[in-house]
């Protein structure tokens, strides 16, 4: 079993950044692929990046392509997404993910386990 809390989000203005934060515990972690996912008020929820177990493969959504950075400590059972140039667009209730999968999937339904979610809200 996979527990996960993220942590990092808040208010930021257009152009600036936020790292968060997905703090697991399991005695798996290392072992599943993780992915953020978004959710915005009156949307469904939507892949914004994934790693593979190693940190070998990664996935982005092309509308965050070029900005976040997806990465993963597996000492620290930790998962990272570094946003820079954030948009208004972006705001979201931002998830952390675990899939039993070794490999990255860009995919909700594949994914197992889920944080409760951190608040990003980008103001222009």
């Amino acid at each position: 079993q996979v527990q996960l809390v993220e942590s990092g989000g808040g208010l930021v203005q257009a152009g600036g950044s936020l790292r968060l934060s997905c703090a697991a515990s399991g005695p798996t972690f290392g072992s599943n692929s993780m992915g953020w996912f978004r959710q915005a008020p009156g949307k469904g929820r939507e892949i914004v990046a994934a790693i593979s177990w190693g940190g070998g493969s990664t996935y982005y959504a092309d509308s965050v392509k070029g900005r976040f950075t997806i990465s993963r400590d597996n000492a620290k059972n930790t998962v990272y997404l570094q946003m820079n140039s954030l948009k208004p667009e972006d705001t979201a209730l931002y998830y952390c993910a675990a899939t039993s999968y070794t490999r990255v999937s860009f995919l909700v339904g594949e994914y197992g386990y889920w944080g409760q979610g951190t608040q990003v809200t980008v103001s222009s």
